[in-house]
């Protein structure tokens, strides 16, 4: 591959909803730059960008990979992100690096949910965009239908560079509007083509389609607007020239329409991001913060290199990568350079150009590129590599909140060190997935955006480092508090022969205000205890507390006044005021009406409106308080608090009622006191997970 500058190069992301055509566009794409002889499948598992055992095994793309092809002169890095929502963390780091977004709709789905998160993500790092409607190919699709209805959903600037003539089963012509021209491919899957100037009906469509464009391009430019309105119009230098500012200004969004099973339309796509779409020169300056906060500029053409790490990984058979996209200068192998995140510095191994699993070593990169490298020691997904002359921190990506848990167990005793540095490591790749170890329920959580994402992750967890594990759902941290008064007189008294013990602890005790916790405090009077006792009754309560009565839940909320009580001269000790505490408080707790608590989360749920009844219905049989519905463009969002022992396999659910067109978040919102009917169940079957020694909640 010849070496290219950075306004020869294409830096841009393929994104859409699950399903829409990704990674066939990207397979397409190869074809038609001859780096490929012949496309792949997905069903077939032989796609140059879904190569991952785990895409091959579940059908689906799983990661962001990173293509590299040569078209009209200029080096394209293509990134197909997965579509599906459990992996939208990938999504979200290759658009990070890209200059421009091209979102994939397919004919058939229209626009999805997940299409809408995309043109907001790509709004969102300020990226121009394309349309490409894919599947024309298809029985009963309409790209006037699509169109129509994603001007409905983005606006109307959305404009049409190319027209299906024949869509339906037979489709292999579309008209050119910047050209007039009717373009014929061969049906072969090469992309091969030939032109012809387009006549009749189709000239007058396309004449009326470029006169549009033209007054777009003209927005773009008042000297161009002055001109258009002077002679009426714009000659064909004009137009091309201030057609590269009106997309980078996102005067308008071009649409597309191909078939990427059989590779129509694909070149023309081509044609015009190598000619008019975006290049790094047109983000040209990048705004990062120092280690001291202050914000600081990084320019393309700076000498001091910095380079922003957007995804590392580690798979058998692919072994270990951070790839990267370089903001300013350039980088040779072998060079050193600083990670102000970590306070480290990393020496670059052998640098790479990247095509699916196919590595192309280079001995340097230059300030606009993509590349990877063998995995840094300590840098991660979202650092920034620099030099310590001129440290900056480049802006990471916000995940999404995880919606999905579950409690895992290592299935060999012996691998629990395995066990551990594999999370760790797999957390560091994927910021999205998310672990912990609970002490208040005892177990291992791992979180993260859906189910297939935590079945893939632990897929990983198995293949890379020999780790079996099972997943159960998570136990519900309950919590136990009280809703009336409650006191105890009680008394210690043991005799072993030896030195006894004695204490007689009197408590009493009361609700406490929400969200405050355990307050102890002692009132006493006169000498009948010496203070220095109040720290053991204070001990022995606290154990009380974290050990629960009712169901072995943690007790909250409740105000406690050690009043008073008895001690030995001889007899009374650290120990003896501990238990007196212990069974003191655990007597005032079992009269002052207990109960418990359950956590309750806001749920948000965005829908198409014809699924909203479903949904709702659904939310009802899970004990939920509807909150609101509002509109948010064609969706609705659903608020209702649910219950945490309600959401288990919720994101499963929801998919399944709005056929994958649903999504949901969940945030923690407070503890609320379990219904009558419910908790002797919860008590029951936390006592008996207790009697089977599994310590459940």
């Amino acid at each position: 591959m010849a070496d290219y500058r950075a306004p020869q190069i294409r830096n841009f992301t393929l994104v859409g909803h699950a399903s829409a055509g990704k990674t066939m566009l990207a397979e397409a794409m190869m074809a038609c730059c001859k780096q490929i002889g012949r496309m792949g499948t997905i069903e077939s598992g032989t796609t140059v960008s879904d190569f991952h055992q785990s895409e091959k095994d579940h059908g689906i793309s799983v990661h962001a990979s990173v293509l590299t092809a040569e078209w009209a002169g200029t080096k394209l890095n293509i990134l197909d992100a997965p579509g599906y929502q459990d992996f939208i963390s990938e999504a979200l780091c290759a658009l990070r690096v890209g200059d421009f977004a091209v979102i994939v709709v397919n004919a058939a789905q229209g626009v999805s949910v997940g299409t809408d998160k995309m043109w907001r993500a790509a709004d969102a790092f300020n990226l121009p965009k394309i349309l490409v409607v894919t599947g024309l190919d298809k029985p009963n699709t309409s790209f006037e239908a699509v169109l129509d209805q994603a001007r409905d959903h983005f606006g109307a600037h959305l404009f049409p560079l190319t027209l299906p003539v024949d869509e339906g089963p037979g489709f292999h012509r579309v008209l050119d509007v910047m050209r007039s021209e009717l373009v014929t491919y061969k049906t072969d899957g090469s992309g091969e083509y030939t032109e012809n100037p387009a006549e009749g009906e189709q000239a007058d469509r396309v004449k009326a389609l470029h006169r549009q464009l033209i007054e777009y391009v003209a927005e773009a430019d008042n000297e161009l607007m002055e001109k258009f309105f002077a002679q009426d119009g714009l000659d064909e230098a004009e137009l091309r020239a201030g057609l590269h500012r009106a997309l980078g200004e996102q005067v308008f969004v071009p649409v597309f329409a191909t078939s990427t099973v059989n590779n129509i339309g694909v070149a023309r796509l081509l044609d015009h991001i190598a000619k008019y779409e975006l290049s790094p020169v047109d983000h040209k300056q990048v705004s990062g913060r120092d280690p001291d906060g202050n914000t600081v500029s990084v320019d393309l053409d700076d000498r001091n290199p910095a380079l922003y790490v957007f995804k590392t990984m580690n798979e058998p058979g692919v072994g270990e990568l951070s790839m990267f996209r370089i903001y300013a200068g350039e980088v040779t192998t072998g060079m050193e350079l600083y990670n102000p995140a970590r306070n480290c510095t990393e020496r670059l191994g052998q640098l790479y150009v990247l095509n699916g699993h196919k590595r192309t070593a280079v001995q340097k990169l230059v300030a606009g590129d993509l590349g990877a490298t063998v995995k840094l020691r300590d840098t991660h997904t979202g650092n920034t590599l620099c030099t310590r002359a001129q440290p900056v921190l480049l802006p990471a990506v916000q995940f999404p909140a995880p919606n999905i848990h579950g409690a895992l167990v290592c299935d060999s005793p012996g691998d629990e060190d395995k066990f551990a540095v594999g999370l760790n490591t797999l957390g560091d790749e994927d910021p999205s997935f998310r672990h912990r170890v609970d002490d208040e329920i005892h177990q291992t959580i791992v979180s993260g955006q859906g189910e297939i994402h935590l079945q893939v992750t632990l897929e990983r967890l198995k293949r890379r480092f020999g780790v079996n594990v099972t997943m159960t759902e998570p136990r519900i941290p309950y919590r136990e508090t009280i809703r009336g008064k409650g006191e105890s007189k009680y008394r210690h008294k043991k005799q072993t022969g030896g030195a006894g013990q004695f204490a007689e602890v009197w408590l009493r005790i009361e609700p406490g205000e929400p969200g405050k916790g355990v307050d102890f405090r002692q009132t006493l009077v006169g000498t009948n205890v010496d203070r220095v006792f109040v720290p053991s009754v204070e001990k022995g309560v606290r154990t009380v507390c974290n050990e629960g009565v009712l169901a072995g839940c943690r007790i909250v909320d409740v105000k406690i006044e050690f009043y008073d009580g008895k001690m030995h001269p001889v007899d009374s000790k650290d120990i003896a005021f501990q238990v007196a505490g212990y069974h003191a408080f655990k007597e005032a707790f079992q009269q002052a009406r207990p109960c418990l608590l359950e956590p309750v989360y806001e749920v948000a749920v965005t829908a198409p409106e014809d699924c909203v009844g479903d949904v709702l219905g659904d939310l009802s049989s899970r004990r939920s308080r509807i909150l609101g519905v509002e509109a948010d463009g064609h969706f609705q969002v659903i608020r209702a608090h649910v219950p945490q022992r309600e959401l288990h396999h919720y994101s499963t659910r929801l998919r399944s009622l709005t056929a994958s067109r649903g999504s949901h978040t969940e945030t923690f919102s407070s503890y609320e006191r379990v219904p009558g009917e419910l908790e002797q169940t919860i008590i029951t079957e936390a006592r008996a997970a207790r009697t089977n020694g599994n310590g459940g909640r």
